[in-house]
């Protein structure tokens, strides 16, 4: 309790995450996992959940993130061009984050959001999809990922995830592209941009998209949005990291500073 006195609690009184609820079997412990409950729980820390906000002021509490992300399917299989600048409001922490997570040799998954969020949920949905393999012996289609990854989204919607995450594969039908949020929102498509540069994104794709492009074509296209995209929204910026995601899995195309390309093109265009 001696915490509890530094932080202003009155002398003898315990708040009320400390208190057991009446018939709890949880005990006192907010932060306590019931890995054998049957509804879901959340592991939270102790104290006033941040998440949650004041409730008495209805304070809560938005997290300021950007980015920009896309994926779009095509002739050859899907291609997935991120830049790689990750800040924290208007800190630049990193320009050099992969913003792909290769959930197995047959799945991408992209992150814009919360950069905890896409990492340990799409972490998980890996660990779902290899324990598919093991009971069923095939690879998991790409459909069925991303109907796991917005099952697991929709038990914590409204409680602050912040995901947009686009789920790429290549299984028996072929190419697949979902994209799929933090409310469990999922919708299936040829193109998806996700982040704060998504706008600037989707007007080089409208303007240049064909199903029947060659891959170099389509490799021209995404990085072009990437890098445009980067140019007028200041969150994102650093490197393009593309994937091209074949029959026989994904492979990584390039990862190029977005400066050196931008003068590429404006010197192309002179």
């Amino acid at each position: 309790m001696a915490l509890l006195e530094v932080c202003g609690a009155p002398r003898g009184q315990r708040p009320a995450w400390a208190a057991p609820a009446a018939g709890s079997a949880r005990g006192s412990d907010p932060g306590h996992y019931g890995f054998s409950a049957r509804a879901p729980e959340l592991a939270v820390p102790r104290g006033v959940q941040p998440l949650g906000g004041d409730q008495e002021r209805n304070v809560q509490i938005e997290m300021a993130h950007g980015t920009t992300t896309l994926a779009f399917k095509f002739q050859h299989g899907v291609i997935v061009a991120v830049d790689s600048r990750a800040t924290l409001g208007s800190y630049i922490a990193t320009t050099r984050m992969n913003k792909v997570i290769e959930i197995n040799p047959y799945l991408l998954g992209t992150m814009s959001g919360c950069a905890a969020d896409c990492q340990y949920w799409e972490r998980l949905l890996a660990k779902e999809c290899r324990l598919y393999y093991l009971r069923n012996g095939e690879r998991i289609s790409v459909s069925a990922a991303s109907k796991l990854l917005a099952n697991m989204m929709s038990q914590y919607r409204g409680m602050g995830l912040s995901m947009g995450s686009m789920i790429c594969g290549w299984d028996k039908k072929g190419p697949g592209l979902y994209y799929v949020n933090g409310n469990g929102t999922r919708l299936s498509g040829h193109t998806f941009s996700a982040g704060s540069g998504n706008t600037y994104a989707y007007g080089v794709l409208d303007s240049d998209y064909r199903p029947d492009l060659s891959p170099e074509e389509a490799y021209d296209l995404g990085c072009r949005a990437i890098v445009y995209a980067t140019h007028r929204d200041s969150y994102s910026g650093g490197a393009v990291n593309m994937y091209h995601m074949k029959e026989d899995g994904w492979v990584k195309v390039e990862s190029t500073d977005v400066s050196d390309m931008l003068h590429q093109y404006w010197e192309a265009n002179q």
